[in-house]
């Protein structure tokens, strides 16, 4: 499978040693899918698609963009963020009864994470994972093994 190559974008900072939270049952999943809110952050944005969000005239070169996983519509990055939480792919640490980075794949094979940016509404924004991240296959094996 070819990774994907972020743009030219580059993230410096990577979590090497996640932490996935283990041991929840489906009803704790669906409650927890049915709390989280995807708001989006236009530094992740080229083309800031249906997300509400300003347009960045000069995105900080730190940053991936969801362009290159092909996520434009806000709805569909929302689903991913709930999808996540259903098949278990979110971390041990948690804010407030939400988990600080939840996990998902895109429909075209690009592993994402979302960050908590709100811990009292519960809302996020994501990003894919750069090609080198250590998390990049394993997220993508945690997904395939998860039925939602």
């Amino acid at each position: 499978m070819k990774r994907f190559t972020d743009l030219g974008m580059a993230r410096t900072r990577v979590n090497s040693k996640p932490k996935f939270k283990v041991g929840l049952d489906a009803g704790c999943l669906k409650e927890l899918s049915s709390r989280v809110k995807y708001t989006g952050n236009s530094a992740h944005k080229r083309n800031p698609g249906d997300f509400g969000l300003d347009q960045v005239s000069s995105p900080r070169p730190d940053k991936t963009l969801c362009d290159g996983a092909q996520i434009f519509e806000k709805e569909v990055a929302s689903n991913l963020l709930k999808e996540g939480v259903l098949r278990g792919l979110v971390s041990e640490q948690s804010r407030n009864g939400f988990p600080q980075q939840i996990w998902a794949v895109s429909s075209n094979g690009i592993p994402l994470e979302a960050q908590l940016e709100n811990q009292e509404q519960g809302t996020y924004h994501g990003y894919p994972l750069q090609s080198s991240s250590p998390l990049w296959d394993l997220v993508i094996e945690r997904w395939n093994k998860q039925n939602a």
